[in-house]
């Protein structure tokens, strides 16, 4: 049966080898978000993700790899990329380097763009990859624009029989998709802030992180309105106004709040990681078409907090 939910098991995992093997879509957990997984050198395959999704063909996509090995064989690695994928691979970091010459990854996954977005992460989804064989491009396994999806249940809940089946690793980890840099002619570029910081890049390697953003699509993640769950989100809240359901944080008393419709807080305790962890969650939670109003108190913008207000500033957006 179409979209069905699967534990790690051995036998789960052969599973979903075999239906990614045969050009299927899974999805699978790994420690920022889930993932909506296909064979990365299949055009096929890849056009699939596309569908699945809604999503627009010129938003590129990133491989996900096993092995620095397999990543050589993708894409370029200058020194800087070199010190990133040694010191933060596996883990919550995307690079986006220039295509090796004869790499195998359909024109797809980079959307006609010279450059491959390019991982290595951790859990399931390296073991299949590895198992595979091959590159699995897979960005967060929902319906484009939406909320990310943190579990097995979020998954099944935005993408239904579009996906073959899904595998439960239970909730991710860091929470927040990773975050994506473009290293080039020696300097880093920040092109999506996520569950790595900007801090901790910058004091391993010895080099400032600056915007890379600009007018053109380089990577997942930059489409101005996203993140989005069906009822408007007003940022910076001071406050509650009637009928508002709040997304608090921190101990900080908001007038109104007693009077808010429901509350979810992403950390009590003020705990930047624990926020992010608990904001997909939260905004999925409020993802209803009943619910029209959502207030969200502010977050501090350091560390994993500049991430979480990218990610609000996009669902807030006009759509």
């Amino acid at each position: 049966m179409a979209g069905r939910i699967l534990d790690t098991s051995e036998d789960s995992m052969a599973q979903a080898v075999a239906c990614l093997a045969d050009g299927g879509l899974v999805g699978l957990p790994t420690e920022t978000v889930y993932g909506l997984a296909a064979d990365a050198t299949s055009g096929r395959a890849v056009a699939r993700i596309y569908e699945a999704k809604g999503r627009p063909s010129f938003n590129p996509l990133i491989a996900h790899v096993s092995s620095m090995d397999m990543a050589q064989r993708l894409a370029r690695f200058e020194p800087l990329a070199l010190a990133l994928a040694e010191r933060f691979w596996p883990g919550p970091l995307t690079l986006v380097l220039p295509l090796a010459d004869g790499s195998p990854v359909h024109p797809l996954v980079t959307a006609g763009l010279p450059t491959l977005a390019l991982r290595m992460p951790r859990g399931p989804m390296a073991e299949i990859v590895d198992r595979l064989g091959r590159p699995l491009a897979a960005p967060s396994a929902n319906r484009s624009g939406k909320v990310s999806p943190t579990s097995a249940a979020h998954v099944a809940r935005s993408l239904g029989n579009r996906v073959d089946l899904i595998l439960d690793a239970g909730p991710a980890k860091v929470g927040l998709e990773s975050t994506i840099l473009k290293p080039e002619g020696g300097t880093l570029y920040l092109l999506r802030p996520g569950g790595l910081t900007v801090e901790a890049v910058s004091e391993a390697i010895g080099l400032p992180v600056v915007s890379g953003q600009g007018t053109s699509i380089e990577a997942p993640g930059q489409m101005q309105s996203h993140y989005a769950p069906e009822g408007s989100v007003r940022l910076n809240a001071t406050h509650v106004e009637p009928g508002e359901h709040l997304i608090a944080f921190g101990s900080a008393r908001m007038a109104g709040a007693a009077e808010a419709a429901s509350v979810f807080d992403l950390s009590p305790t003020g705990d930047l990681a624990e926020a992010a962890g608990n904001l997909f969650a939260a905004l999925t939670a409020l993802d209803r078409a009943d619910i029209t109003r959502i207030a969200v108190a502010p977050i501090p913008e350091r560390g994993l907090g500049i991430a979480i207000n990218d990610r609000l500033r996009r669902a807030a957006a006009p759509r």
